[in-house]
C-alpha cells in the first residue's frame, strides 16, 4: 500500500545546494520575481560547501591591461585536451567581469596592490596574471561569505535531503524531500541541481563531506544524461602530512596552485624537480601534468610525498595565510620548511549535461557549479576557472529556471513510489575507487571495479546517510564505466595501459542509466 506525503509545500523554484551556483542561481530567480526555496543537507550554515574552501581565486579578464577574453579562451582550451566546447567557453570567459562585479556589489572585497586596483597572480595553465584573490587564499571563504548575506532573506532550509527529481512525461514537476518532518514533497516547476561534485569517491580528498555526487545521481534518475565524468582533476598539491593513513575520506588542505605561481617549487626527497622536462611550462603546466608527474615521481621513488619549496617567497604568511596555518596545524613551517604534498581528488570536470544558461535535456531542470558539464572544463579544468563557471552558469540557470516557472505556471507532482535507496558503504566505495580509479588508472583495475560496484548493495532508509551511499555508488559506476570506454590517455584521464591520446577519441562521451544499467553511448563531436 502506497502512503502519501507526510508533508507538501508549492515553490516556482527549488535549488539544491548552497555553495556558488546554488547562491548565484537563487538571487537571480528571486530578483525575476519567483518563490524559491533553497535546500542543503548539510546542519550548518557555514563551512559546508566546496565554495567555502576554494583557495585560489577567480579567473578573470579585467579591462585596461595586456589580457582579453582570447588568451583566456585559449589557455582554456589547451588545458582542456580537446575536449572544451569553443562557444561555451567563449560565452563564460566574456561574462566574467560582469558577474564579478555584481559578487563586488553584493559585498565581496578582493584583494588591492598599491595602486587600488585588484591584485591579480598567475596559476598553472595561464599565459598572464589574471587570478583575482582575497584574503590572500581565502577566496572561496570570501565568496561564500558575501553570498550568504546577500542571500540572507531567502528561504534558505537547512538538513534537507532531496530523495528524488519528480517528474511527468515531459517535465519537472517538483522535489522529494527527507527532513525532520518526515518525507515530503515540493511542488515546482523548475529545479536547480547545485550540489557540488564527488571527490567523496576518494579516501583522500579537498572536497568537504557531501561532496557525495548527488546531482549526478538525482540527474540520471529522471533519465539525463551525464558527461566527461571519466575526467576527475586531481589537485597536484594537497597537504600530505594532514593525510595520516590516507583514510575517511575528510576534507583535506590543499596548497593552492598560486603558490607555485608565485615561484615555489616541487622537488622530491633527493631535492630534485619533479616537472622538469615533462612540459615547458615545469611547475606551472596544467593540473594533470603535474599530478601524473608527481604520480610517476612516487612510483619511481616508492616514497610517500613529494615536496613544494616555497621557502624564496618573501613574505609567505602574509600572502598565505591559510596555507600557513594549514601547515602549522599540522606540524609544518612553510617559511623554514618544504611543504609536504601528494595528489588529491579535487574536481569534477564533467556533470550533468547543460548548455551554457545551465538548461539539461529535460524541461525545468537546470545544473549549475561543479556538477553540472558546459564544455567549459573539457578533459582537465584551468585552475580558478571553477568560481568563475559557477558565478556565471549559476545566475544564468536561476533566470532561466525563473522563466520557465513563469511560462509553465504552477504544477501538481504525482504521489511518488516509496524511496529505497540502495548502494555500498562509502568504505568500500572510497577504497576501491582509490585502489583502481585514481590518478592512474588500468582496464584490468577498472574491470575489478566495475565487478565490485555490480554486486547488490545494501538497502537503506531515506537519510542523508544511506542517500549519499547510494549516490556515491552510482557516481562511481559512471566513473568507472566512463574510464574503461576510454582507452586513451587525455588530459586528467590517465590510462597506464594506453599512454598516449588518441585523435579518433576527441570527444565527450554520454552516459545514461538504462534499466538500471550503466550506459555509455556514442559520443558526438565537440564543438571546435
Amino acid at each position: 500500500m502506497t502512503t502519501g506525503p507526510a508533508w507538501q509545500q508549492r515553490a516556482d523554484v527549488v535549488v539544491i545546494g548552497t555553495g556558488v551556483g546554488g547562491l548565484a542561481a537563487a538571487r537571480a530567480a528571486h530578483r525575476a520575481g519567483r518563490d524559491v526555496v533553497v535546500l542543503s543537507k548539510a546542519d550548518a550554515r557555514y563551512g559546508a560547501t566546496a565554495t567555502h574552501y576554494a583557495q585560489g581565486g577567480i579567473a578573470v579578464v579585467l579591462p585596461g591591461n595586456d589580457d582579453s577574453v582570447e588568451a583566456h579562451v585559449a589557455d582554456t582550451l589547451a588545458a582542456g585536451g580537446g575536449l572544451c566546447d569553443r562557444d561555451a567557453v567563449t560565452s563564460i570567459v566574456a561574462d566574467g567581469y560582469r558577474a564579478v562585479t555584481e559578487l563586488v556589489g553584493a559585498g565581496a572585497q578582493f584583494d588591492q596592490s598599491a595602486d587600488g586596483s585588484w591584485a591579480l597572480t598567475r596559476e598553472g595553465g595561464h599565459s598572464r596574471r589574471r587570478i583575482i584573490h582575497s584574503g590572500g587564499d581565502a577566496t572561496g571563504a570570501e565568496v561564500q561569505r558575501a553570498l550568504d548575506a546577500a542571500a540572507a532573506g531567502l528561504d534558505i532550509r537547512h538538513g534537507q535531503v532531496v530523495l528524488q527529481i519528480l517528474r511527468d512525461a515531459d517535465a519537472v514537476t517538483g522535489v522529494l524531500v527527507a527532513n525532520a518532518d518526515g518525507i515530503g514533497v515540493i511542488h515546482a516547476p523548475s529545479v536547480v541541481l547545485a550540489t557540488g561534485g564527488l571527490g567523496q569517491l576518494y579516501r583522500a580528498t579537498t572536497n568537504p563531506g557531501g561532496a557525495t555526487g548527488d546531482g549526478v545521481a538525482l540527474a540520471l534518475g529522471v533519465g539525463v544524461a551525464v558527461s566527461d565524468l571519466e575526467f576527475i582533476q586531481f589537485h597536484p598539491t594537497m597537504l600530505f602530512a594532514a593525510c595520516g593513513d590516507g583514510t575517511g575520506g575528510a576534507h583535506r588542505p590543499l596548497v593552492t596552485e598560486a603558490v607555485r605561481g608565485e615561484g615555489a617549487k616541487l622537488i622530491d626527497s633527493r631535492g630534485a624537480s619533479v616537472t622538469e622536462g615533462v612540459h615547458t611550462m615545469g611547475d606551472l603546466a596544467p593540473r594533470d601534468v603535474v599530478a601524473g608527474a608527481i604520480d610517476a615521481r612516487l612510483r619511481q621513488t616508492g616514497d610517500s610525498c613529494v615536496y613544494l619549496d616555497a621557502r624564496g617567497i618573501d613574505g609567505f604568511e602574509g600572502r598565505f595565510p591559510t596555507v600557513t596555518a594549514a601547515c602549522r596545524a599540522a606540524g609544518i613551517d612553510p617559511v623554514s620548511q618544504p611543504i609536504p604534498v601528494v595528489p588529491g581528488a579535487h574536481y569534477s570536470c564533467g556533470g550533468v549535461v547543460t548548455d551554457i544558461t545551465g538548461r539539461t535535456e529535460l524541461p525545468g531542470l537546470f545544473a549549475a557549479g561543479e556538477v553540472g558539464r558546459t564544455g567549459m572544463h573539457g578533459a582537465n579544468r584551468l585552475a580558478s576557472n571553477s568560481l568563475l563557471e559557477g558565478l556565471v552558469v549559476g545566475g544564468r540557470a536561476g533566470a532561466a529556471a525563473a522563466d520557465h516557472a513563469m511560462s509553465t505556471g504552477r504544477v501538481w507532482a504525482a504521489a511518488p513510489e516509496p524511496v529505497e535507496h540502495v548502494g555500498l558503504d562509502r568504505d568500500t566505495v572510497q577504497h576501491a575507487m582509490s585502489r583502481d580509479a585514481s590518478v592512474v588508472r588500468d582496464a584490468a583495475g577498472l574491470r575489478q571495479l566495475i565487478e565490485l560496484l555490480s554486486t547488490d548493495g545494501e538497502r537503506r532508509g531515506p537519510g542523508r546517510r544511506g542517500a549519499e551511499d547510494a549516490s556515491l555508488t552510482m557516481a562511481a559506476r559512471v566513473v568507472a564505466g566512463a574510464a574503461l570506454a576510454r582507452t586513451e590517455s587525455r588530459g586528467c584521464h590517465h590510462r597506464a595501459d594506453y599512454s598516449g591520446a588518441d585523435p579518433d577519441q576527441a570527444r565527450s562521451t554520454a552516459v545514461r542509466l538504462l534499466a538500471g544499467a550503466v550506459v555509455v553511448e556514442a559520443p558526438a563531436a565537440v564543438a571546435s
